[in-house]
């Protein structure tokens, strides 16, 4: 490599420095191409992608029929505003959300742009619906970066710290976590707890909850724990709003995550995985509720935008065609096989669990098994050193020692295998260097 190749990148972060908030934090791989789940920098470096924009790329970078559905959208019209003059994609998406989504009874859509956006409209329509203020979510939760979402979300750090004060009448308690000692029974006693100290829950619109947890560690939610909330919101009034934005489009081998408990939402919120790279969310909720709402009170200006509505309709017709739900699955249990063979190496004695759904897996690493204090540390040398040897890597945890990892459902195995292979080097790299 030449070295001029070589400097392309630093000679970007110089610029970034120059240019971008030093608030907007980012790894230093500087994007050139992207083909389903392989990522080139502008140096011509190749990674393996373990992070799919965040689980965005459900269907990989590119895939062909979702850029060819793009593409005949950008021939047609790119934007009118819906409410100004709707169109058809919109209505029909609407439609498909409706008949897949885990409510019970007719539904109805509202299409966003972001999931900050998804989780926002959710909580409005829940206090229209209801007349009541208060919502709760849960220690851990991740519900994005707008007020409101800053609000919801149970880890402070990077997400809360400074941007304060929040919107009030907002409420947090226990999330089940079995590694760390917290029960169904626990979390639900502090739930109890919750409304028997801080709020009434006939003032309670919603309680919002992510089956699995993204930010806060991959912690999938116990079947029971699920089943007993809906039980608890039905005998309150109360509305569940299941948080799928992370979980949702097939990566927990269903649709969407609350299907593994044979649970109903009252509200769904969904994004990433939806566009396959096209920013889109929605709000899908049971029709009676979502109708509360007066026309006019719920929209945006970009919401619904055509061509990612393309996009998202090519995605679903992907993820049916391709069978992505069960390849999610098979998927998941080869990664999670590997990480667990690891774990049971002495080398590897820091990994404290490994979890998740589908091909949503995650290893916890700790400084010993009988303490479970979380390794920031190693968890951060570790996801540096995968990034050199070519593998992106992401974490995640309120300790910020969670190992994540977020393939393209597309991913072919070999690759798959390669990704682990370099894993489990770089792991014992930065072991054997302590």
């Amino acid at each position: 490599m030449s070295q001029s190749a070589a400097s392309k990148s630093a000679a970007l972060a110089a610029r970034q420095t120059a240019a971008v908030s030093k608030g907007v934090g980012t790894k230093s791989i500087y994007v050139a191409r992207a083909d389903n789940a392989e990522l080139w920098d502008v140096d011509g470096k190749r990674y393996v992608d373990f992070a799919a924009g965040i689980a965005v790329v459900n269907t990989g970078h590119r895939h062909p029929k979702v850029m060819a559905a793009a593409a005949a959208q950008l021939g047609a019209f790119t934007h009118t505003c819906f409410h100004v003059a709707p169109y058809e994609s919109y209505i029909a998406l609407a439609e498909r959300l409706n008949a897949l989504a885990p409510v019970a009874g007719p539904a109805r859509t509202m299409l966003v742009s972001t999931g900050a956006e998804a989780v926002e409209n959710a909580v409005k329509v829940a206090r229209a619906a209801t007349g009541r203020p208060a919502i709760v979510a849960f220690g851990g939760a991740f519900h994005g970066r707008t007020l409101m979402g800053m609000a919801l979300t149970g880890k402070v750090v990077p997400y809360k710290k400074g941007f304060g004060p929040f919107p009030a009448e907002v409420y947090h308690a226990p999330y089940p976590n079995s590694f760390h000692g917290v029960t169904t029974a626990d979390a639900l006693k502090g739930l109890n707890d919750l409304f028997a100290c801080d709020v009434d829950p006939a003032r309670v619109a919603a309680l919002i909850i992510e089956p699995v947890q993204g930010e806060g560690g991959f912690n999938p939610a116990p079947a029971d724990f699920l089943q007993a909330l809906r039980a608890l919101c039905d005998a309150h009034g109360i509305l569940l709003i299941a948080d799928e934005i992370q979980t949702g489009i097939a990566r927990t081998g269903k649709m969407f995550a609350m299907e593994h408990a044979g649970v109903k939402a009252d509200l769904v919120t969904v994004a990433k995985g939806l566009g396959g790279g096209f920013p889109i969310a929605a709000v899908v909720g049971r029709a009676e509720i979502m109708d509360k709402v007066h026309p006019g009170g719920l929209g945006g200006t970009y919401g619904g935008n055509p061509v990612a509505v393309a996009a998202s309709h090519a995605v679903l017709d992907v993820i049916a065609e391709e069978g992505l739900c069960a390849r999610a699955a098979e998927l998941g249990e080869m990664i999670r096989g590997r990480l667990e063979a690891m774990a049971k190496r002495n080398e590897f004695a820091c990994i404290g669990e490994v979890r998740g759904l589908g091909a949503m897996v995650a290893m916890e690493l700790v400084t010993d098994r009988v303490s479970k204090q979380p390794d920031a540390a190693l968890t951060a040398a570790l996801v540096a050193r995968a990034q050199e040897k070519g593998l992106i890597l992401l974490s995640c945890g309120v300790g910020a020692n969670v190992i994540r990892i977020l393939a393209p459902l597309t991913i072919p195995f070999d690759q798959a295998r390669e990704g682990l292979d370099i894993l489990e080097e770089a792991f014992a790299e930065v072991v054997g260097a302590r």
